[in-house]
């Protein structure tokens, strides 16, 4: 689960370039100016709006070979919304709109907002060192070197720990020092700690804080479990992971509450540090001048994506777990299921040629 990232990025996108700091030209259709729509929080996901393609002026003609192309890809479920309404909704390879699927590491932006409404409560504040929640020993690092890392290294993966000598093991014998926090862009599970840091602060469980604060507010279901390495991985929905892409997509606002504060927001999905200008709070950026991949500490230039939108940004996990957010169309893109070419690995070109496909319907 070290690799529960993405099986994902580009063979493509690890060629294109680009000389200024984002990449911006695409094409993006007129969207509605209707207000944007909430389902209701105690409808139990069946109550939700419908926008359809035609009422969008889309291209009705390229809905099947888009189909077509997640069946082939292993697809369990894919949500296209638009101003919160879904244009489409569809279901694969015997998933159905109640069956509960994990989003792997796409779950750390639940994880990231969480802790930012710690923070709003004033129960924590990211800047402060872990083991300021957590206590010394948390690591194996010398305990000069431990207390160096603030709970915003965790957030932006700038710990500064050995992210090839741990695995899935988040216990301190795993977490040994390689690089003062701040120095290095390392993906890493190291961030799970954030949970314990949230859970220590609440006085509560991870997941009962989670519930109460964030969960049980927008109307998703889902549960949290926890793996014999210390992971905590969290399963829901589809519907469930589109009520978080709209929250997120309102800058953290479900109708008329602030669940999460829009300055944290703000932090969360913006260029976090200097080094890899495409991960926010364990949110990822499309359209920027360059970005890094887990396990690797090569800088690739250009944007992760490029035929996607420049202003996207992404929660992205293990075997094609995606949300896809888009200020610029406000549009919310859910997929879920096993992985999209058989690899977890990051060199593959589905989310290029799913983003072609998806251009389609409305270029």
């Amino acid at each position: 689960m070290r690799t529960i990232f993405l099986s994902a990025l580009t063979l493509f996108s690890l060629m294109s370039c680009s000389s200024e700091n984002e990449v911006v030209s695409e094409t993006t259709p007129v969207i509605p100016t209707e207000n944007l729509y909430f389902p209701p929080v105690t409808s139990g996901n069946t109550t939700w709006e419908t926008k359809s393609i035609s009422d969008l002026g889309w291209h009705s003609n390229a809905v099947q070979p888009l189909l077509d192309y997640l069946e082939l890809k292993h697809s369990k479920s894919f949500i296209i919304l638009v101003n919160g309404r879904i244009v489409m909704e569809n279901y694969f390879n015997g998933h159905t709109a109640n069956s509960l699927w994990y989003w792997a590491s796409a779950g750390k932006t639940l994880t990231s907002t969480i802790t930012g409404i710690a923070q709003q409560e004033g129960l924590l504040n990211i800047n402060n060192k872990v083991s300021d929640y957590l206590g010394n020993g948390w690591t194996s690092a010398p305990l000069a070197k431990e207390n160096l890392i603030s709970c915003k290294n965790l957030l932006t993966m700038t710990s500064g720990l050995d992210d090839n000598s741990n695995g899935d093991c988040v216990t301190p014998a795993c977490l040994t020092y390689l690089a003062d926090s701040g120095t290095r862009w390392a993906y890493d599970n190291v961030y799970v700690k954030l949970q314990d840091v949230v859970a220590t602060a609440a006085q509560t469980s991870f997941s009962s804080y989670f519930n109460s604060r964030l969960r049980d507010k927008i109307g998703m279901n889902g549960i949290w479990t926890n793996t014999s390495d210390g992971l905590s991985v969290y399963s829901s929905n589809s519907r469930s992971m589109a009520r978080f892409g709209l929250l997120i997509l309102n800058k953290g606002k479900w109708e008329n509450q602030q669940i999460l504060n829009e300055a944290y927001w703000n932090e969360a999905t913006q260029t976090s540090q200097n080094i890899n200008l495409a991960y926010g709070y364990l949110w990822w950026l499309n359209g920027k001048a360059s970005y890094h991949l887990p396990q690797s500490q090569f800088q690739f230039t250009g944007s992760i994506i490029p035929s996607a939108p420049s202003d996207m940004y992404m929660a992205l996990g293990k075997n094609d777990q995606k949300i896809y957010i888009v200020p610029s169309m406000k549009m919310v893109i859910i997929r879920m299921g096993d992985a999209a070419d058989g690899s977890n690995m990051a060199l593959s070109d589905f989310d290029e040629v799913l983003w072609q496909k998806i251009k389609a319907l409305y270029e």
